[in-house]
Parts: structure tokens; C-alpha cells; sequence
């Protein structure tokens, strides 16, 4: 299946200036540098998410308008109340609709599964799927809309819709006239580290909508900002922002409460995990879905385990080690090898400041594929959307190392980095 086309929003001047910056910024990736004055919350006080924000410093975005609001179940505040709930109980804002991603508005939906229009039972709004007949709001469903709201988790990845869900209700807010807030909320796997190819726009999809890394190292705000100024989204944009994040932090050291933001989410391992591990969700091999552990293993019933456990520890990668593993997926949502017990690896992570998890998957890849032989089979099209390109793939194909096939990294980070500057929030 050949790759998507470039939709008509990537033909812009900003392609040149990553290349450029690119051509120029060629030295390994650092860490992005802390705001003024920011101190660790760890041990000390929990991080106050946007909703909070919003209602105790910046009510004046809201208050008096009838409002819009794009969450899930993942919108809470650090004490687990629904921003539902918070926006609707609230005398100064009206709540008049509800949006929902992928997964629903409860997040129990399989990957891909598509979600129905309905009615949210607590407060009898309406709730518009983003995530069904289309993923775009209509100018139907806003419609005596005066503000619209953005609240979900993020997870860090390229490759996760929510972002994308943001990205194009900003552009459904522009066209409509109204004012697009964003109630920012931490990135869980942390904002010191960038890694990872950057997309080829001609593999733009809804899992990879824009020109970002695997892993980008930005929250919601400020990949909005971002879109907006270098992706060129027309909206009025506000941010409702974090109190206490810096870009140190890994969740657990925000105090906040983990709740899956989807159903194959389960915690911060396999969230750290997901920018390699998600990979393989464009093979034949199962990425653990069905078990507790899903994108911290990967298997088949023909790989053997030991053996591809001393192959990937013999690669020293840093910040995490490699466990021979046999797993039975149950009632899996990808239909991989259900009620079959598989041979593989369990990754570990033990240090999560070393740890580079999109070179970890493309050597993964690599010796898995060497494995597999024959009984190896790519979904082709779905792997180049994840990977961003067709490079990666093919490459593997013609017997490249991880070495070779992540070579050009560097460089397309660099130039990354020099785009994504001005968008940084913390």
C-alpha cells in the first residue's frame, strides 16, 4: 500500500528551516534547559494540572462563555475530580458539549475502535466523537460553542492520537472564530529528552500528523504552540498552564493520580517503552497486548526468547536490560496469538536518564526480524506510518544495523530542537 499523501498543511516554509537548521545543528541532542526558578515538586507539594489553573488564576478565558470541552477520562484535577465535573459544577462557566478522542470518553475503547455520538450520564451533555465519522469537530457540533477546551493526558509519543485530536479541533476553532484553551498536563515520560526520526511529512497520518520525533519531549501547550507557530494552525490559542513542572519530572514525581489514558497503557514502564516497542504493532508480533504488560514484551510463538535476550544484552545498550519471557495474551485487541503462549523478550528500564527507547526498538526490530526468518510478515503500510517513513523498513530488508538505520538521527533532532524552541512553556 504506497504512503499516504503530504496533505496540503506540510507545504510550508518551516520545512526548510528544520533541513536547514539540521544542515547546521549536527551535534548530539541535549537536554532542553529548566525555566527560571523552577524547582523540583518531589517530596514537597503536588504539581497543579491546567484545570486548576484555569479556575483559580485565568477563569476570565472561560467565565461568562458557553464552552466546549475535548477530554476523556484522563482530564482530572490532582485530586481525581473530572473536569467534567469541576467546568460543569462551576457558577462562572456554562459547559454546554463535550468532545471525545479514541479510546471514548471513559477510554475503554480498543485501539481503532471507532466511537459513537452520545450523552455523558452525569451531566446530560452531549458528546461529539472525534473519533468516528469524522476527527475533526464540525461546525455543527459547535454550534452556540464560545470557547473550546482541551484536556486529555498525553503519553509523549509521536504515535498517540490525542495529540492529533488537539491539532485538528485547533483548526476547527480557528475557522469557527472562537478562542482555543488548552489546559496543559505533564508530559509522563518527562521534557529533558528528544529522540527518535522525525516524520516524513509524506507519511502524515493520525498517528503521525505533523513533523515531530518519536519521542518529543513537550506537553500538550506546547506542542499547541508549536502548531500554531511553525505549523502554521490559525487559532486564537490560550494556555492555561502547569504550576510546579519541570522538565526533569517523570509522572511519579508530579503527585498527580496515573490513570491509563488508554486501555494498553497500563503505567510509566510501558509508557517509556512505547516510542520503540509500539513498532512492532506494524508486524506480526505481539507487543503484549492482552497481558499486564503491554509494550514492555514482545513475542511470537516461534521466538526464542533467550536467545533474543542475549542477542539485544550484547548490544550494551544503556538504561535497560533485556528478560527472556513467555506470555499468553487474553481477548488481545490486536487478535495476536489470543490464548497462545509466545516466546520473547521483557524489556526493564533502569535508568530512565540513559535510556534511548526509539534506537532500542529499531535494534529490536532488527533481531527479532533476524529470528523470525520466514515466518516474519510486515504490515507494511502501518509500520512506515509508525515509523514515519519507509526508510526504516526497507533498510531492515537489506540487512542494516541499528547503527546504519538511525544514522541521520542526530541531525533531524538538531533541527527539531531549533523549531521547538520557542514553543517551550517550562
Amino acid at each position: 500500500m504506497p504512503p499516504q499523501s503530504c496533505p496540503s498543511r506540510f507545504r510550508h516554509p518551516w520545512r526548510t528551516l528544520v533541513l536547514a537548521a539540521a544542515a547546521v545543528l549536527t551535534v548530539p541532542v541535549a537536554c532542553a534547559p529548566e525555566a527560571p526558578g523552577a524547582e523540583s515538586l518531589e517530596g514537597t507539594q503536588q504539581l497543579r494540572p491546567g484545570i486548576e489553573v484555569v479556575l483559580t488564576d485565568s477563569l476570565h478565558l472561560v467565565a461568562g462563555r458557553r464552552a466546549g470541552l475535548v477530554t476523556n477520562h484522563t482530564g482530572i484535577d490532582a485530586h481525581g475530580t473530572s473536569s467534567i465535573d469541576r467546568l460543569h459544577q462551576h457558577l462562572e462557566v456554562e459547559l454546554v458539549a463535550l468532545f471525545s478522542p479514541e479510546h471514548g470518553i471513559r477510554g475503554t475503547a480498543e485501539a481503532g475502535e471507532l466511537v459513537d455520538h452520545s450523552v455523558d450520564d452525569a451531566t446530560g451533555l452531549p458528546v461529539h466523537s472525534l473519533y468516528g465519522e469524522t476527527r475533526k469537530p464540525t461546525p455543527q457540533m459547535l454550534e452556540g460553542v464560545e470557547v473550546l477546551l482541551f484536556d486529555i493526558q498525553d503519553i509523549g509519543t509521536r504515535y498517540y492520537t490525542y495529540i492529533y485530536t488537539m491539532g485538528l479541533a485547533m483548526e476547527a476553532a480557528g475557522e469557527a472564530g472562537i478562542p482555543f484553551v488548552v489546559l496543559d498536563r505533564p508530559n509522563p515520560v518527562g521534557g529533558a529528552l528528544v529522540q527518535g526520526n522525525v516524520l516524513d511529512p509524506a507519511f502524515a497520518s493520525f498517528v503521525g500528523l505533523y513533523p515531530i520525533p518519536k519521542r518529543h519531549g513537550m506537553t500538550p501547550a506546547e506542542l499547541a504552540r508549536l502548531y500554531r507557530d511553525a505549523f502554521e494552525v490559525a487559532v486564537e490559542l490560550h494556555i492555561a498552564p502547569l504550576d510546579g513542572w519541570t522538565r526533569d519530572q517523570l509522572f511519579p514525581d508530579t503527585g498527580l493520580p496515573w490513570l491509563a489514558p488508554s486501555p494498553n497503557m497500563p503505567d510509566l514502564e510501558s509508557a517509556l517503552h512505547y516510542p520503540g516497542t509500539c513498532l512492532f504493532e506494524g508486524t506480526n508480533l505481539s507487543v503484549g497486548r492482552g497481558t499486564p504488560r503491554a509494550f514492555q514484551q514482545v513475542g511470537a510463538p516461534w521466538i526464542d526468547g533467550e536467545e533474543l535476550a542475549r542477542r539485544m544484552t550484547a548490544r550494551g545498550l544503556a538504561g535497560v536490560t533485556f528478560h527472556p519471557v513467555r506470555f499468553t495474551p487474553r481477548n488481545p485487541g490486536d487478535g495476536k496469538f489470543a490464548d497462545e503462549e509466545v516466546g520473547g523478550v521483557r524489556l526493564e528500564v533502569t535508568d530512565p536518564a540513559r535510556y534511548d527507547p526509539a534506537r532500542t526498538g529499531v535494534a529490536l526490530v532488527v533481531e527479532a526480524r533476524a529470528l523470525s526468518g520466514d515466518r516474519w510478515t510486515w504490515r507494511s503500510s502501518h509500520f512506515d506510518r509508525l515509523a514515519g517513513t519507509d526508510a526504516l523498513r526497507l533498510g531492515v530488508e537489506e540487512g542494516k544495523d541499528e547503527r546504519d538505520l538511525t544514522a541521520g538521527w542526530d541531525a533531524e533532532l538538531a533541527g527539531f530542537l531549533s523549531l521547538r524552541s520557542a514553543a517551550l512553556l517550562y
